[in-house]
């Protein structure tokens, strides 16, 4: 089995800085694509940040010049550093990654979810 275990949320004041962490563990051959979503009250969860695994980067507009998602492959690892944070920030923020789990299998790709982590700014 894959976990992916997310860290790093909390209370923020507007302008502030919070970087998330997220750690995949278990069953991995592959880790191909890894991103972050984030889901507030009401809304549906969308797109945050995403990276592949040769590093190339997405971002969504809102997030763009202040958010930088980066992983670290040898430790099964992705970041996203969140910089001048507002209130529409505040959402529960989700790992996501997409694993091959043995190289028997290599074709094979499996989507796996964190638990998600509070992410609240607010003065």
């Amino acid at each position: 089995q894959v976990q992916l275990v997310e860290s790093g949320g909390g209370l923020v004041q507007p302008g502030g800085s919070l970087r998330l962490s997220c750690v995949a563990s278990g069953s991995i051959f592959k880790i191909n694509g890894m991103g972050w979503y984030r889901q507030a009250p009401g809304k549906e969860r969308e797109l945050v940040a995403s990276i592949t695994s040769g590093g190339d980067t997405n971002y969504a507009d809102s997030v763009k010049a202040r958010f930088a998602i980066s992983r670290d492959n040898a430790k099964n690892m992705v970041y996203l550093q969140m910089n001048s944070l507002k209130p529409d920030d505040t959402a529960v923020y989700y790992c996501n990654a997409e694993i091959t789990p043995s190289a028997r299998y290599y074709y094979l790709k499996y989507a796996y979810w964190g638990q998600g982590t509070q992410v609240t700014v607010s003065s």
